[in-house]
């Protein structure tokens, strides 16, 4: 059922077609966004056209940036010869709070999923690669979620990227099978990166 205002209805469709909301839900924050008033409405419309104008993604690791490259990839401290595969900027926040880690990330933008229609061309793993052997990366860590997907992409890595002169490890499994990085408390992750171990070493698991 149509509802009876079009400008409404607009904006419901809209919003139902983020991931996670349906219809009820959308309806429901249109509702809560009608009764704080104009101000709010125009904030929350100009923070997402900025988002749209502004937010790029990092030329060097392809996590979201303001800028060409992001903060962490122009941080002359962090070690180059260190990257930590991730499959998206929610793994950064998680790993970065934990302060365990002083090397750079590369986000992989997702992972490999057929079931979601994913596979490996439409990840950043081709450009993961090219960046180890451009930087003559030292280690690469796999921090990657304990799924079926996470377990499939890191493998693929493993496949392309195993027969160049580099320590390819995997953080150690405290994390609950089936779960996301983030999700995971500070403590574990921080203990699951300490306690990294050799690739290879997993696949007979």
């Amino acid at each position: 059922m149509e509802l009876p205002s079009k400008t409404m209805e607009r904006a419901v469709r809209e919003l139902s077609r983020l991931p996670g909301i349906g219809r009820r839900s959308a309806l429901r924050l249109i509702l809560y966004l009608l009764r704080q008033g104009n101000d709010r409405m125009e904030n929350l419309a100009s923070s997402i056209q900025d988002l749209g104008r502004n937010a790029q993604f990092c030329e060097n690791c392809h996590s979201i940036s303001d800028s060409p490259k992001c903060s962490i990839c122009s941080d002359p401290r962090r070690d180059d010869k260190s990257i930590c595969v991730v499959e998206d900027i929610r793994d950064v926040l998680a790993l970065e709070k934990t302060n365990a880690f002083r090397g750079k990330y590369h986000v992989l933008g997702g992972l490999i999923s057929p079931m979601d229609g994913l596979g490996p061309s439409d990840l950043t793993i081709e450009e993961l690669v090219n960046r180890i052997k451009s930087n003559n990366a030292e280690e690469v860590i796999m921090a990657l979620s304990a799924t079926m997907e996470g377990d499939t992409t890191a493998f693929y890595i493993y496949r392309q990227i195993g027969d160049l002169s580099i320590k390819l490890t995997s953080i150690a499994r405290g994390l609950p099978i089936g779960d996301s990085l983030e999700y995971a408390d500070e403590i574990t992750l921080s203990k699951s990166l300490q306690q990294r171990v050799l690739f290879e070493s997993t696949l007979s698991n």
